[in-house]
């Protein structure tokens, strides 16, 4: 679309967006109703798409993109009725005579940017809490998902009118026509370096954004985990969409007692998801690839460039975009394989004498957008999650906490700001507004109205005292 047609666009939902505000719980609920219906009648289209595009399985599909939007639409039409209903506060003695209440009220014309490696869950999770919210939304997912975001047009021209949801196709240059123009709020999820860029656009409108970045997640095993278990969680974790996923476990900072041992259930746990061989891993058809040449030239840099040893994998295929899951060991901390979120299925190892050298670890570097324990000490993984600062994360599995309706996710700092997910993506697309009403001709407050005589000031130093 040109500039001008984007204009012309986002003039038509702004003049929706009034009529679109006004919809009640059970007119909003009768839209996600729809696109879940929409959304599990063309399930196998998804599984296509995602195929043609990253070359996914059909199970991994379901389980990373449709089924994480299903939790959300489900969610959002048992509790919306309550999230809209408005909250009665109560009033302090001075305001006697009030009554005050919280509202949320939609922000508007809101903007949805989208990232490649899950352009349904990312595209259509944030949809659903702007539709809960109330708001009329553009949506532009990425260009390098090219079958992905046709199945998301056709998906949504059938359920919604341009007016109050339309998807715009395009790159960057499309993105950044989108961010001239003046919405409500700006919902993002990227990178870090992008994120900069959009929260720099919104400024010059002073848009609210919500940003989830990515960052360099790190997993700390403790001498007493359950290494089975630890290397099965962090092996999926690492493997879902061949490591392209924003929570993704980016590297292990494991007890040096047990850090051989870990390795060793690493190996078997990669072999029994991807196959037992270098030739089974690469033929097995529940590995994603890389989304395309850049990225892969990007990851086999890292990895040719490393001084790491390879522990397990290292294989890869051009001409595929096939990189096997790899485990490195004797990781220079400095090296550029820890100062850059990896992003693929590289996974890096590094020995530390305690917990408290892992946290001190991950306490000098930049914010991460997940952190993830194995222990079997309730008491000191409890205390790693109190020393250390990240988006969200897990104590004993990964990744599982960014699926969790009832759980806020996004980062901190670097890694972002703003929260997603249930009732928190319907606050991220709201205005939480508080409204008092005076419902008496005098209140307490009146007593303190100026001209401030001594019987004012009086009961200014009585509401200081006791109110």
């Amino acid at each position: 679309m040109t500039s001008e047609m984007l204009e012309a666009l986002f003039a038509r939902q702004q003049g929706a967006r009034w009529r679109v505000a006004a919809t009640s719980a059970d007119q909003r609920r009768a839209k996600l109703l729809a696109l879940l219906e929409a959304l599990m009648a063309r399930r196998e289209e998804a599984q296509a798409a995602l195929a043609a595009d990253f070359r996914k399985a059909p199970a991994e599909t379901d389980l990373s993109e449709i089924y994480p939007v299903v939790c959300e639409l489900k969610d959002a039409l048992r509790h919306l009725p309550r999230w809209m209903k408005p909250r009665k506060v109560a009033a302090p003695i001075a305001l006697f005579g009030s009554a005050s209440r919280i509202v949320h009220e939609p922000k508007g014309v809101v903007l949805i940017i989208s990232p490649w490696n899950y352009p349904i869950y990312l595209s259509l999770g944030p949809l659903v809490s702007a539709l809960a919210a109330g708001n009329c939304a553009i949506l532009k997912p990425s260009e390098f998902t090219p079958h992905t975001t046709a199945f998301l047009r056709k998906l949504l021209a059938g359920l919604f009118p341009e007016e109050e949801v339309a998807l715009v196709e395009g790159d960057a240059e499309t993105a950044q026509a989108l961010l001239a123009l003046p919405f409500d709020h700006v919902f993002f999820t990227g990178s870090p370096t992008v994120g900069k860029a959009v929260m720099k656009a919104a400024a010059e409108h002073l848009t609210s954004v919500t940003l989830e970045l990515g960052g360099k997640s790190p997993v700390v095993v403790d001498a007493d985990a359950n290494l089975r278990e630890a290397a099965r969680k962090i092996a999926w974790g690492k493997g879902l969409n061949a490591g392209q996923t924003c929570v993704a476990p980016d590297y292990v900072l494991v007890h040096e007692r047990v850090h051989d041992a870990l390795l060793e259930e690493l190996k078997r746990a990669f072999e029994a998801a991807y196959g037992a061989s270098s030739e089974a891993r690469r033929t097995s058809p529940d590995l994603a690839r890389i989304i395309n040449d850049r990225h892969f030239a990007r990851l086999q840099a890292l990895l040719s460039g490393s001084s790491a040893q390879v522990a397990f994998g290292g294989e890869t295929d051009p001409e595929s975009r096939y990189i096997s899951p790899t485990v490195l060991t004797e990781v220079d901390a400095a090296s550029p394989l820890m100062q850059e979120e990896i992003f693929g299925p590289l996974l890096p190892m590094l020995k530390v004498p305690d917990l408290d050298a892992a946290m001190a670890f991950v306490n000098a570097r930049p914010k991460p957008l997940a952190l993830y324990v194995f222990s079997g000490s309730r008491s000191r993984a409890g205390a790693l999650i109190a020393r250390t600062t990240a988006g969200g994360g897990c104590i004993n599995d990964t990744v599982l906490h960014f699926i969790h309706t009832g759980l806020p996710t996004g980062g901190v700092n670097t890694s972002g700001f703003g929260k997603a997910h249930g009732i928190h993506g319907f606050e991220a697309f709201s205005n939480t507004r508080g409204i008092l009403r005076q419902r008496t001709r005098f209140s307490g407050i009146q007593l303190m109205y100026p001209p401030y005589t001594a019987f004012a000031r009086r009961m200014i130093d009585l509401t200081l005292k006791y109110f």
